[in-house]
């Protein structure tokens, strides 16, 4: 199953965060994520990997940082926009920075995150398919370009078995 950890507070406390958001109907998915991907991947600086995803590093952490791996959890603060600039969930609205597992996220998170080192601040830019694909998923449309700020503040390893 594939999630983004930070709808999670959504279950959570649903009175509360359903005032905030519009019903998912009323969204419309831009007509053609192909062509703003497209449009992302010239901009300067934006890199663009194997699997579709973009990214922009808006700050780098130090050189030594840590890069996590499936199933370390991190620590994170984000803002997630659709195409149109609808902010659809941010860590700030859910009570502060969230701390997830690389892995149980939706694909490009899950990639890009692998791809950062502690103290990285990026803008990810997600194809349909490295996000919820044609499914809706609360105030997402289907075929959604998902733009995220993400700041990974923190990775923590699995503790080692003794």
């Amino acid at each position: 199953m594939r999630f983004l950890i930070p709808f999670a507070a959504l279950l959570l406390a649903p009175a509360a965060q359903a005032a905030q958001l519009p019903p998912a109907s009323t969204a419309v998915a831009p007509a053609d994520p192909a062509v703003y991907m497209a449009t992302v991947a010239k901009q300067a600086g934006v890199v663009v990997t194997g699997s579709g995803l973009a990214y922009k590093i808006t700050r780098s952490g130090p050189a030594a940082g840590l890069h996590p791996r499936l199933g370390d959890q991190v620590r994170v603060s984000y803002e997630g926009r659709l195409t149109d600039g609808t902010v659809f969930d941010s860590s700030a609205a859910n009570g502060g920075p969230l701390v997830m597992t690389v892995g149980q996220l939706v694909p490009g998170w899950n990639e890009a995150l692998q791809l950062m080192r502690a103290g990285d601040d990026w803008t990810l830019y997600l194809p349909p398919g490295l996000g919820y694909g044609d499914q809706p998923s609360g105030p997402i449309p289907a075929n959604s370009v998902l733009v995220f700020r993400l700041q990974l503040l923190a990775v923590v390893p699995p503790a080692s078995e003794p």
